[in-house]
């Protein structure tokens, strides 16, 4: 697999340069949800603004609760992934479980770490919530580069997140 950050229009080297493009993809992602309420077409907008402007990723997508045990997979861009994962297990399920967002610099450190494409590197899970503070969901990002993510990701991801909650009803 090749991969250049010129891939994407954003620049990553600074983290004012990241702040930057959140920013950005908050404004954009705000305009794509205005007025709209459908959940998955939100999610769905959301997943394709994130993997195709956020420099690095190899997959970007949701997994939504389905009862109080078990992620399933939920819009998404990317390869063909997992279809259902346990409370607890992976990445995704630990960010359920922990309720809080998770960085992961080396995946294939990360205990339980359930290896949808061999390429991915580095992981961020940010968890959903619903208006009363009940996980739905996860949305997940994949790198196929060691240590891509870090604080600034993770905030500007939770930001684009809480965006989403708003349109859900």
């Amino acid at each position: 697999m090749s991969f250049s950050l010129s891939d994407t229009p954003y620049r990553i080297d600074t983290p004012a340069a990241k702040r930057a493009m959140y920013d950005d993809l908050r404004v954009q992602l705000s305009g794509l949800v205005h007025g709209e309420h459908d959940w998955i077409a939100n999610t769905a907008n959301a997943s394709a603004l994130v993997f195709n402007s956020v420099p690095g990723l190899n997959w970007a997508g949701f997994y939504f609760m389905q009862g109080a045990e078990e992620l399933v997979l939920g819009p998404f861009q990317g390869k063909p992934a997992c279809i259902r994962i346990k409370k607890g297990r992976g990445v995704c399920g630990t960010t359920v479980e922990r309720r809080a967002t998770i960085v992961v610099d080396d995946v294939h450190a990360f205990p339980g770490h359930i290896a949808c494409d061999a390429a991915s590197r580095s992981e961020l899970v940010v968890p959903v919530f619903d208006q009363d503070g009940a996980v739905i969901g996860v949305f997940d990002l994949d790198s196929p580069l060691p240590g891509r993510f870090d604080a600034v990701d993770a905030e500007g991801i939770e930001a684009l997140v809480r965006l989403l909650e708003q349109t859900r009803r």
